[in-house]
């Protein structure tokens, strides 16, 4: 069991850590304008088959690995509900914006934010309780290589700071083969501060973006 009394199921997780860190309050809620919206997943509704499908999609299979049933989905998106570690958005796109309005509005994505000191990923700098880290699996592939998701990912990081006074630093941890989602990161401002083996099958790209340049970390080593 985890903090919450939640079956400890979110693998990422960290539990050892110190109070500062275990009483950071959950990832806020970021405003995002259009044409893109968030919300967050329920385990309730259909989000946990919807999300089971995207995660079979072959270009998620590789980047994501976890191409799990509803049923383990809906579990995991408990977990992360009933604790302060994570937090689960569908985001949707109006496209519209690009003209094709044949397609309208469309939940195209799934997009975790975390506090990355409760995260593997904060055993790798010296993390603030406060640093937010995100993943997001693209499953609209209408959306890959026309800059609309650096768009989003530009408007988030501006977001995430606005919401968030507190936060020093965003992270994200792709996997160090996905070259496309280096490049975005690149293009937005965010620093490659290396590759790194998180686990013996796990090899990750660590960008960060400070909110000032004196927020920068390093890579322990």
């Amino acid at each position: 069991m985890n903090h919450t009394g939640t079956p400890h199921i979110l693998e990422r997780e960290l539990t050892d850590i110190p109070e500062d860190v275990r009483s950071a309050p959950a990832p806020v809620v970021p405003e995002i304008g259009e044409p893109f919206r968030m919300r967050l997943a329920d385990p309730d509704g259909t989000d946990p088959e919807t999300l089971a499908t995207w995660m079979a999609l072959p270009h998620l299979v590789e980047t994501w690995e976890q191409p799990w049933p509803a049923e383990r989905r809906r579990r995991h998106l408990a977990a992360q509900l009933a604790g302060t570690y994570s937090r689960p958005y569908l985001l949707s796109y109006d496209f519209t914006a690009i003209d094709r309005a044949d397609l309208g509005r469309r939940e195209v994505a799934y997009v975790e934010l975390y506090r990355a000191a409760k995260d593997e990923c904060g055993k790798l700098y010296e993390a603030d309780p406060l640093d937010l880290g995100f993943h997001i699996a693209t499953a609209d592939l209408n959306l890959i290589g026309h800059g609309i998701m650096s768009a989003w990912m530009r408007e988030l990081a501006a977001a995430l700071f606005t919401a968030d006074p507190g936060c020093k630093r965003l992270i994200c941890d792709p996997d160090h083969r996905n070259t496309p989602m280096r490049k975005a990161l690149r293009k937005n401002g965010w620093i490659d501060l290396g590759e790194v083996d998180v686990r013996p099958d796990r090899r990750i790209a660590l960008h960060v973006l400070p909110r000032t340049q004196s927020d920068l970390p390093t890579l322990r080593r």
